[in-house]
């Protein structure tokens, strides 16, 4: 994270050089730690993420480049930066090949290593970002605030400000489109984990066999398909938010392992016998009613009674009508595809004013955008908006034909004189053979 300290891991067998480098790389921006043998380094890697790792080619434990290669099995986002001798330069440019950043001879140029540091961290960040911006991209780009200024927007609106800062999971409910994500979003944005971007999942987008991989991460071959180690979001969320959105679709199995995580901060990748230490925020939402779903056996009681220490419950959109004017205006301004100004007719205000928003905000959004495409000189019209929104008001245009209304007629003139077709077409003032054509033709 911007302002705070990232970590090192030195590991050489030599205590003179493990000093030297703590004292000299040591700076506010950096906490520095070592490991005296391979064995030691791997303990610590296991429970700790190291920014950079800088790793002795030679160590009385570890024979060629075998901690190189499990150190970027186990940690594939840290950089590691190798130390050789004069006559080991072959053997550091295979470590390269292997995937170490780089190599600095002995003795050293501690300036040029603090350089060669420097950059190593900044490569492992930048890779982490990119890992988090993928993640961060599942998000449904909706308003960036929650936007009302209805009572219960206001209640929202308090509740996120005093748990902002507050280290414990938190529930979202509320029905498909109402603003989940975007609540989330604030919660992350006012706390102090703002400088790393939040990641987000939508549990429902989860194959059911990878779910696993997917949240932890797993080691190469520990089922049929993992031909590399991969991190999960456990380890992209470290030092930030992981926001899962639709918790209730996780299987029991899995449910299991998350609430050891948020009780523990600790998780093991698929196929890991060790545990890794994290630090994450969780954020979890759904539109189910996770009660009931305990009760009927497809939720975890424990994890639900975790992630339910504080529940922020998203109203519907028809449960805070008074905020549709302002929602109408920000989605004319944000949607505007040159900047322009849109502008919306009376009628058509009142169909929106009237209709019900099954969907939410959600679905309001989609007809904004649609009407502005649809809108003449920039002006939004009934014509703009979909039919059941301009039925709903009672401002629809009649669209019966008289065909219609003739075939409902003799449908019930059939109906009451029990499909005696002669009796019927006395009573219509038509012959049977006028009938038997009408018949026919509907």
């Amino acid at each position: 994270m911007k302002n705070q300290t990232y970590p090192i891991l030195v590991i050489d067998d030599e205590e003179s050089i493990r000093r030297l480098l703590q004292k000299e790389l040591a700076s506010p921006s950096r906490k520095i730690f070592t490991a005296d043998s391979a064995s030691q380094a791997m303990d610590m890697v296991r429970q700790h993420w190291f920014d950079v790792i800088i790793m002795d080619l030679l160590l009385p434990d570890s024979s060629d480049l075998n901690l190189l290669i499990k150190v970027r099995d186990a940690c594939p986002y840290t950089e590691v930066v190798m130390i050789t001798g004069h006559g080991d330069i072959d053997s550091a440019v295979e470590a390269m090949k292997l995937g170490a950043c780089d190599f600095i001879p002995k003795p050293f140029n501690l300036d040029r290593l603090d350089l060669i540091v420097e950059k190593a961290h900044q490569r492992a960040r930048l890779s982490m970002e990119n890992k988090r911006l993928k993640h961060h991209a599942d998000f449904d780009q909706g308003p960036k605030k929650f936007i009302g200024n209805s009572k219960a927007v206001h209640n929202i609106q308090y509740l996120v400000d005093k748990v902002a800062d507050a280290n414990i999971p938190i529930l979202i409910t509320g029905e498909s489109g109402a603003g989940k994500d975007v609540i989330a979003h604030a919660i992350h944005d006012r706390s102090s984990r703002s400088n790393n971007q939040i990641i987000i999942k939508n549990c429902a987008s989860l194959q059911k066999e990878l779910a696993r991989s997917e949240l932890f991460g797993h080691v190469k071959g520990s089922f049929t398909g993992a031909s590399q180690s991969q991190e999960g979001l456990m380890a992209y969320a470290h030092e930030s938010t992981l926001f899962l959105d639709e918790i209730g679709e996780l299987s029991l199995g899995v449910q299991a392992s998350l609430l050891r995580v948020l009780e523990t901060q600790r998780y093991r990748r698929m196929g890991e016998k060790e545990e890794r230490q994290v630090d994450i925020r969780f954020l979890f939402a759904t539109n189910r009613n996770l009660v009931q779903e305990v009760k009927e056996g497809r939720f975890n009681e424990a994890l639900f009674h975790r992630i339910n220490a504080f529940n922020i419950h998203i109203p519907t959109l028809n449960e805070r009508r008074e905020d549709l004017p302002l929602l109408v205006d920000h989605f004319l301004t944000i949607l505007s595809p040159d900047g322009a100004t849109y502008r919306i007719v009376q009628n058509a205000m009142d169909c929106i004013l009237s209709y019900d928003w099954p969907g939410n905000v959600r679905e309001l959004r989609n007809v904004i955008e649609r009407s502005i495409i649809l809108s003449e000189n920039k002006m939004i019209t009934e014509r703009c908006l979909p039919l059941e929104l301009v039925e709903a008001s009672g401002n629809a245009e009649p669209r019966i034909t008289l065909e219609s209304v003739e075939k409902q007629h003799i449908l019930k003139i059939l109906d009451f004189y029990d499909g005696n077709r002669s009796k019927a077409a006395e009573v219509l003032g038509i012959s049977r053979k006028t009938l038997y054509r009408k018949m026919k033709s509907y």
